[in-house]
């Protein structure tokens, strides 16, 4: 597939507007980017391609039928890039109804406006057409201490959030089976990197170290994830959307586990490192176990090498190199950290944005 407009849905959240800037930079493609701009969506992150010609922005919610309706009619896209989720485990548990709402309801609203859109394309156009829907390794549930997702494992998920993205992928297979949709799934790993939202372990740690405040590790610091960078995981999702075949399931990993509280002492290796305090002191001294979440998967490991092998796709960064950039990048973007922290993003994005 050769693919020259591209409709990203949730393109101003963390791992979207690494799509869009990827897309922008190693593509020729002209790119839509809707987004319904809640809590963790930032345009300051898109600042740097917000005039480019070739960039549009609109703000939309998936759950709004007519607005997704008139996306596809005015945009005419030749592939969907659907990233449009709420996605923290933390806040699935004190709220899952927004979470069902945005990734069950609001990918349905999405698959439907997409299928009526694609039922009334040129046939040649239907058969380049694709719909990419981006899913998460937390549907598959717990590993033990052995083994690792492969494309076929079961469902089993844990949280409302993991739960809703489950229905979402089923959802995304169903309207592939029953309509003819030309639809692809990836499941990704944790993602890390610059311009996450610091309710997220990395940013999480990488602010309080800065500060000098408590470093909160979930029971004994022993879950273990697979940390994938999420510049890597940009390439792959535009990799599986022109290259994937319809139909089929791509997992996406870096390569890189490792148990939470070896995550949280290299970055307290890297704050010394790179920002040493004679105040604060070494910042391993400022962890502190707290109680477990309820449902905390103990492993979660990804099998990528069909992916490898298919579309030879593979990380180019290591946890490490991956690492020390996003530490550098919070370090050299203090303007950005201050706006997500005071809350002031929200201000700038409504004067700036309100009226699209």
């Amino acid at each position: 597939m050769s693919a020259k407009r591209v409709l990203v849905t949730g393109g101003a959240g963390f791992i979207g507007s690494a799509v869009v800037r990827h897309l922008l930079a190693d593509s020729e493609a002209e790119v839509l980017n809707l987004d319904a701009l809640t809590y963790a969506a930032n345009l300051l992150s898109l600042q740097d391609i917000a005039d480019d010609p070739r960039y549009q922005f609109r703000r939309a919610d998936i759950c709004d039928a007519e607005a997704m309706q008139a996306a596809f009619a005015d945009f005419r896209p030749d592939c969907v890039l659907h990233l449009a989720a709420e996605s923290h485990v933390d806040r699935s548990l004190t709220g899952p109804q927004a979470f069902v709402q945005t990734n069950v309801v609001g990918t349905a609203v999405l698959l439907d406006a997409a299928r009526n859109y694609w039922e009334q394309l040129p046939e040649s156009e239907q058969q380049s057409f694709r719909f990419l829907h981006v899913s998460t390794d937390e549907v598959f549930g717990s590993l033990g201490d052995e083994g690792a997702f492969t494309p076929t494992t079961p469902y089993d998920p844990s949280s409302p959030y993991s739960a809703s993205k489950a229905g979402s992928d089923h959802l995304v297979r169903a309207w592939g089976r029953s309509f003819g949709l030309p639809t692809l799934i990836t499941n990704c790993s944790n993602n890390y990197g610059p311009r996450q939202f610091p309710e997220k372990l990395i940013p999480l740690m990488i602010l309080n170290g800065l500060e000098g405040i408590e470093l909160p590790v979930y029971g004994k610091g022993d879950n273990v994830r697979d940390w994938l960078y999420v510049d890597d995981h940009a390439r792959a999702i535009w990799q599986v959307a022109c290259g994937g075949k319809v139909g089929e399931t791509y997992l996406v990993g870096g390569g890189a586990e490792r148990d939470n509280l070896t995550v949280v002492k290299t970055l307290c290796a890297l704050l010394d490192e790179l920002a040493p305090s004679a105040d604060i002191g070494p910042r391993e001294g400022l962890i502190r176990f707290v109680t477990d979440r309820p449902g905390h998967d103990f492993r979660y490991a990804i099998d990528a090498s069909a992916t490898t092998e298919s579309l030879g796709w593979t990380p180019q960064e290591s946890f490490e190199s991956g690492l020390r950039q996003t530490v550098q990048w919070y370090l050299d973007h203090q303007e950005w950290v201050e706006a997500v922290r005071t809350g002031s993003y929200r201000n700038w994005m409504e004067k700036n944005y309100a009226w699209r």
